[in-house]
């Protein structure tokens, strides 16, 4: 729920309508594990409607991030199933502890618990309203910075964040141009901002995108702070008589 290339959703009501149809014509019976790392702290709260998880009899199980849009600060993952049923026995390591047998799913006993603790508070302290509020605000954000990018003459959005605040654009092809997006990356982040540029994945590493991730905290005044730092450096770089030099450019790293 939320490719890392774009931010969209996979369409898992239709994944499981295809494997309904595997079932009836092999009999083979094949369940569904729903990576919601991001789109689980999202879709419950923006998109209501939207059935990919266990209202679809198919999923199994879902993992989702609390330290992406739980509002929780790393590292924190959760993982739930329809019923222990549906938890594979070779999954639970059974550690004798203090002279009885103790069932585990985690693969060690010391690890600090402080972000499950923030986790319990956030759910307490802003409830389904509060977070519904905090994402619908995120997405505004996104939004509002997928349409003004959308204005720019060179840019051409690949998608725009309708189901997580995640959003990717290419570079328009020009004969002209002296600069893509790998050296709008390294000048936006002169500037203070991550923005990676990547190629897409097979069957589509002949295009690259550029990608926003918008998280909680980034205001609308910082977005258009942003907006006139990417507009300033595509005005630099479209200044450019030559192409840019290779040394002067450096691939993007965290």
């Amino acid at each position: 729920m939320g490719v890392t290339y774009t931010g969209m959703y996979e369409p898992v009501k239709d994944i499981a309508k295809s494997l309904d149809k595997i079932e009836k014509d092999t009999g083979l019976d094949i369940p569904i594990h729903v990576d919601a790392a991001s789109g689980g702290m999202i879709a419950p709260f923006i998109q209501p409607e939207l059935e990919w998880d266990f209202r679809i009899p198919r999923v199994y199980s879902i993992n989702t991030s609390g330290h992406k849009y739980g509002l929780v600060y790393p590292g924190l993952g959760w993982v739930v199933w329809r019923s222990t049923a549906h938890l594979p026995e070779s999954l639970i390591f059974k550690v004798s502890y203090l002279g009885g047998e103790m069932p585990t799913f985690a693969l060690n006993f010391s690890r600090p618990g402080a972000q499950i603790l923030l986790q319990y508070w956030a759910f307490l302290r802003y409830g389904f309203n509060g977070y519904k509020t905090v994402q619908q605000s995120t997405m505004d954000v996104a939004n509002h910075l997928a349409d003004e990018i959308n204005k720019m003459d060179m840019f051409t959005l690949w998608n725009h964040p309708t189901d997580i605040p995640v959003f990717a654009w290419m570079l328009k092809e020009s004969p002209n141009r002296k600069w893509t997006l790998y050296d709008l990356s390294d000048r936006l982040r002169m500037k203070g901002w991550q923005v990676p540029a990547y190629p897409m994945p097979i069957n589509l590493t002949d295009i690259t995108v550029q990608r926003i991730v918008v998280r909680n905290g980034l205001s609308m005044d910082l977005a258009d702070r942003f907006l006139d730092d990417i507009k300033s450096q595509v005005k630099y770089l479209e200044s450019l008589e030559y192409k840019m030099p290779k040394n002067n450019t450096r691939s993007f790293r965290h």
